[in-house]
């Protein structure tokens, strides 16, 4: 196969074809939706033998632990992927929304009307849900897309890629609209990544490496973020048995994902009450500590921590620990290691939660709960396609709203500028 030319071919299939979706009307594309979400309940042993063929191979390409989590399918979470797409149809749509629409001195109503973005490319390591995520999200928002998933889930992507242009044949649309790649040389992504008269923007989802060469290769605008170093701080207020919960959550819920805490900051105050029973949930849990001397001086068998871990994402069963001062000290750690992801504070005074939500400069920023709350279906938004660290565009979970752009209207009745 000619990567090149494969690839080119793609891009200009997806350029067409947005055109296309961006004329759908919401019920067109919420019928594609609807028959993606019953396509994959109906071939849900289908995906599950996809799966299967893809964990074996990965099993034995020696992946890590955290790798095989995300690549893993289950019935729950194919049934996700059915109630995510379904999810997404009921949201509003947003493409041909009207804000501020206001006169002017000059008798011209001025307003910004939401558009589609046009051509979205979408890479991702792993996560074969994130094949229907995309889909779904980016025809919603009257985007084609072009996805490019690991070769590791390449089973995975094409039986999800099967049940998606099934839904967009059901709803008359083309079924370019949503492009799997079906190739796993890594040229493809070179590709795809300067592809700028057919792509608008490239969205990744995937480890530092891969965000890493984006950053250096692209040469089209891309939403990103490079690591998730999210960090919850127990407050001097806090109530404990909530602090302790959410510490345990934060971090044992799954190990693998972005929003799982890495860092544990406590309030001397109330660390020597609250560490040891932290601790003995990390113990039973398998979670290895690495702490500062002051939590080692209270819970002995933590490992030293170092500079590197404050920074560390791991990704596995392994927290980084350190006693402060107070809320000022745990700002000022969270802003010079943290990743602008998500960070929490755990306290019962007002005032102190809304300085921390004011100056802790992240994309998602909590009070009294845990990370592992920032996820697109969590917040609303039926689903994600990536999480943004970035300050312009887009911020965070990135949804419909996200995936589309804002264009300047006038409504006029025969005006002429004097």
């Amino acid at each position: 196969m000619d990567v090149k030319q494969y690839m080119q071919t793609l891009g200009r299939q997806a350029r067409e074809a947005s055109r296309a979706v961006a004329r759908a009307d919401t019920n067109q594309k919420n019928k594609a939706l609807l028959a993606m979400a019953a396509a994959i309940e109906r071939d849900s042993a289908k995906l599950l033998a996809a799966n299967a063929r893809d964990m074996e191979h990965a099993r034995n390409a020696g992946y890590d632990s955290a790798l095989l989590d995300r690549l893993s399918l289950n019935e729950k979470t194919v049934a996700a992927m059915a109630e995510g797409l379904r999810q997404i149809a009921a949201l509003p749509d947003p493409v041909g929304e009207i804000d501020d629409l206001k006169y002017r001195p000059s008798g011209i109503q001025v307003g910004k009307m939401r558009v589609p973005l046009g051509v979205i490319g979408i890479i991702y390591e792993a996560r074969p849900n994130v094949t229907a995520d995309a889909a779904g999200l980016c025809l919603k928002s009257g985007n084609a897309a072009i996805l490019r998933g690991g070769s590791e889930a390449i089973h995975s992507n094409q039986a999800v890629a099967a049940c998606v242009k099934e839904g967009l044949a059901a709803a008359g649309l083309p079924d370019t609209a949503v492009q799997v790649i079906e190739t796993t040389d890594r040229a493809a992504v070179g590709e795809l990544i300067t592809m700028k008269d057919y792509v608008d923007v490239i969205v990744p989802r995937g480890g530092k490496g891969l965000i890493e060469r984006l950053m250096n290769e692209a040469r089209i605008p891309v939403i990103k973020h490079l690591h998730g170093v999210c960090h919850v701080y127990i407050d001097d207020r806090a109530d404990l048995a909530k602090a302790i919960k959410i510490a345990d959550n934060a971090k044992t819920s799954r190990y693998g994902t972005c929003n799982t805490m890495e860092t544990l900051l406590v309030a001397e105050a109330v660390a020597a009450e609250v560490l040891p029973k932290i601790a003995d949930i990390y113990r039973t849990k398998n979670v290895e500590m690495r702490g500062c001397d002051r939590s080692r001086a209270i819970v002995a068998d933590m490992k030293t921590a170092t500079e590197a871990d404050w920074s560390e994402e791991y990704l596995a069963p392994i927290i980084a620990i350190r006693v402060v001062a107070d809320m000022d000290a745990a700002i000022g750690h969270i802003n010079s290691y943290g990743s602008q992801h998500t960070d929490s504070i755990v306290t019962e005074d007002y005032s102190r939660a809304r300085r921390f939500l004011r100056e802790v400069d992240s994309s998602s920023v909590m009070v009294n709960a845990s990370t592992r709350f920032a996820d697109g279906f969590e917040y609303g938004l039926g689903a994600e396609i990536g999480i943004s660290t970035d300050k312009i565009h887009a911020r965070g979970p990135v949804g419909l709203e996200g995936l589309t752009s804002q264009k300047y209207i006038v409504l006029g009745d025969g005006h002429v500028r004097g």
